[in-house]
C-alpha cells in the first residue's frame, strides 16, 4: 500500500530552502501565508479542537517556507491549515503555476466550477466531497448525485460513506480542504476508477496530484497577494476574485472547455 504521507512529502520537498515567510494569519475562514518570493497560499480553516500543536504559536515571519509547510502533516488541524497554506504559497505563485502548466479559466468564480461537466455527467453516478451549494444545478443530469459532508446537511451523506460510494462512482469531485484533514490520499485511492476532479483554493497546484489519481486540478492563483491577504481577513467575500483568478490543468482527459 502506498504511504499516505508520500504525496505530502513530495509537495514539501519541491519547495526551495531559501524561501521564507513574510506574513501569516489564521481565520476567520482561511489560513494564509505570504512568501518572500511574492506568493500567497491559503487553506481552509478547520476550527474543531484536535491534537495539541507540534510547534507552538510563535511568530512565523522569517521562518523557512519549507519548514512551515511540513506542518501540513500535523494532526492539529489549525496547524495543518497553516502548513497547507505554506505549501500553496509556493505552488500558487503565478510564475510557478504557469510554469507547471496551469491556465486561467474563462469564468473567474467558483460558482461555475461544475458547469463544464454538465453534459459529461448525464446519466452517470457522481459523488461530491464537500457541500457546495452551487453543485446540484449544473450536475443535475447525473443519474445519482451524492454529496458527502463531514457536517451533513439534509440530503447529504456522512463523509464516512466514501468507502462505499466512491468506488462505484463515475465522477468524483474532491474539495482541496481534504488535504488539511488528511483524507485526500485515501479519497484519491477510492476514486481511482472514476474521473476525479480536485478543486478549491486549498488545492496545491502541482502535477504530482495526477500521479495519485487526480484527472483535473482546479485551484486559485493570487495576482495581488497583499490585497488578497487583507481581504481574507473578512472571511470569503466575493472580492477575493478581484485579487486572483481560478486556474486548471487536466491529465490526459478529453478536453472540456473551462467555464
Amino acid at each position: 500500500m502506498t504511504d499516505p504521507w508520500r504525496l505530502y512529502d513530495e509537495l514539501i520537498e519541491t519547495i526551495p530552502r531559501n524561501v521564507t515567510i513574510t506574513a501569516a494569519a489564521v481565520g476567520p475562514r482561511w489560513c494564509r501565508v505570504m512568501s518572500s518570493t511574492g506568493g500567497l497560499g491559503m487553506a481552509y480553516l478547520f476550527t474543531e479542537r484536535s491534537r495539541p500543536t507540534l510547534h507552538g504559536d510563535g511568530d512565523l515571519v522569517g521562518r523557512p517556507l519549507r519548514e512551515i509547510a511540513s506542518r501540513a502533516k500535523s494532526w492539529n488541524l489549525v496547524e495543518a491549515g497553516i502548513g497547507m497554506a505554506a505549501i500553496n504559497a509556493w505552488y500558487s505563485h503565478p510564475a510557478v503555476a504557469e510554469r507547471d502548466g496551469f491556465a486561467a479559466c474563462a469564468a473567474n468564480t467558483w460558482e461555475r466550477v461544475f458547469h463544464p461537466y454538465s453534459d459529461a455527467v448525464a446519466g452517470k453516478v457522481v459523488s461530491v466531497i464537500g457541500h457546495f451549494p452551487f453543485a446540484p444545478e449544473p450536475l443535475g443530469r447525473a443519474a445519482d448525485l451524492r454529496v458527502l459532508e463531514r457536517s451533513p446537511q439534509p440530503g447529504d451523506y456522512a463523509d464516512s460513506a466514501c468507502e462505499y460510494l466512491l468506488p462505484e462512482s463515475d465522477y468524483v469531485f474532491i474539495s482541496g480542504s481534504a488535504f488539511v484533514n488528511k483524507t485526500m490520499p485515501r479519497l484519491l485511492r477510492l476514486a481511482r476508477d472514476a474521473t476525479t476532479i480536485v478543486l478549491g483554493p486549498s488545492t496545491p497546484l502541482s502535477t504530482r496530484l495526477f500521479e495519485y489519481g487526480a484527472d483535473v486540478v482546479t485551484g486559485f492563483v493570487p495576482s495581488a497577494p497583499v490585497e488578497l491577504f487583507a481581504t481574507l481577513a473578512g472571511g470569503a467575500p466575493s472580492s477575493m476574485y478581484d485579487h486572483g483568478y481560478r486556474v486548471e490543468q487536466r491529465c490526459d482527459q478529453p478536453a472540456i472547455a473551462a467555464s
